[in-house]
């Protein structure tokens, strides 16, 4: 099963075990995963013998690499089942609401690989424990998509428009970095993730949320976690000033040629902006936005407006030429839309942001 689903038994209470199990994909999502998962935590939701829930991701080199884009590219092209892109999306970002409002505690472990719909999976957890080798981004620039399933919400958390530098850039963080910026909570060992399975059983669980929550948060805070000066040294401490100052200003041009021209042969920040460089100018205009648009929405607003913004990406044509340039041919010299940002009309930026549902018709209602 691309999804494995478990109850462990725990001294008193059970736990929910989901695993991704697509290692050979890095986990990516596909919409039986979203499926399978969306189905446990329902399930869970309302069970009273599970009191928390764990989720991981199988094999050695990743957590989740995000959606399975390369299994959207024939319906994006209008060819096979045309339906399951939106269907895709939709089903996705009802999973992730569902983590960020679960009425129970819910353990995310990201290792290797987490990255666009991987960060939003980890980022949707309550505690969000990650292994010294894990690589964090939202590179959705690179394929015409945008930073999504909640980014909105999470990147505009972060420190001096790191969020808006992190989407135009796809910058890689490491272990360090994710400490640094509040993207993650604490360091354990890959070894350590069994060893916190067995703890958590053999404690005694109520099913009291708030009793649970604090029970797990002292025994998470006992664990032998890696002293952050043991890790590897991070990217952002020698940049996040600079990140700061050249992604500040009030127009979206100015800020990429501020980037662009800035002089730093630092290899991590060069490969920043080549990424930007070569993305999709159109992605540029929608992170602008959303980032501004989100900083005064409620979270469900904010899956709201992302849901839109990929319902009409999945409409245009720099989706399905960003999967192509970067998955079926290879050749990493996506055609966009427009050539440069300065070629965007307006109107396309806006179309997708109209409002398409409310409370009567919400696609994030969790009853």
């Amino acid at each position: 099963m691309p999804v494995e689903v478990q109850e462990l038994a725990c001294r008193e209470g059970h736990i929910g075990l989901l695993t991704l199990n697509a290692p050979n994909t890095l986990n990516a999502l596909t919409e039986d995963m979203v499926v399978q998962a969306q189905e446990a935590l329902d399930q869970w939701a309302t069970d009273s013998r599970i009191c928390l829930v764990v989720l991981r991701g199988a094999g050695e080199r990743g957590f989740c690499a995000g959606g399975n884009i390369r299994s959207l590219y024939d319906g994006l092209r209008g060819q096979g089942d045309t339906e399951a892109p939106a269907r895709f999306f939709t089903r996705e970002y009802r999973l992730n609401f569902s983590l960020y409002r679960f009425p129970k505690p819910v353990v995310g472990i990201g290792h290797g690989v987490v990255m666009g719909g991987g960060l939003g999976l980890l980022s949707a957890c309550r505690y969000r424990l990650v292994t010294p080798d894990v690589t964090l981004a939202m590179p959705e620039i690179s394929i015409g998509l945008f930073p999504d399933v909640g980014a909105s919400w999470f990147l505009n958390r972060l420190p001096g428009r790191l969020g808006l530098f992190m989407g135009l850039t796809g910058a890689r963080l490491n272990v360090s970095d994710a400490l640094r910026v509040g993207l993650a909570d604490l360091v354990i060992e890959p070894s350590q993730t069994e060893t916190l399975l067995t703890r958590l059983q053999d404690e005694r669980w109520t099913g009291a949320q708030a009793a649970d929550d604090n029970r797990l948060f002292r025994l998470l805070s006992q664990l032998d976690a890696l002293d952050y000066r043991a890790l590897a040294p991070g990217h952002l401490e020698k940049h996040e000033q600079t990140i700061a100052r050249l992604s500040a200003g009030d127009e979206l041009p100015d800020v990429i040629d501020q980037l662009l021209t800035s002089e730093d042969d630092d290899p991590w920040w060069q490969t920043c902006l080549q990424t930007l460089r070569q993305g999709c100018p159109v992605t540029a205009w929608l992170i602008w936005n959303q980032l501004r648009k989100g900083q005064q929405m409620s979270l469900k607003d904010v899956f709201r407006m992302e849901l839109s913004m990929a319902m009409e990406c999945t409409r245009r044509p720099d989706l399905a030429e960003g999967i192509r340039a970067l998955l079926i041919d290879k050749d990493r010299s996506p055609v966009w839309s427009y050539p440069a940002v300065t070629d965007v009309p307006q109107d396309v930026v806006e179309a997708h942001f109209q409002p398409v549902w409310d409370d009567s018709d919400d696609p994030m209602a969790l009853d």
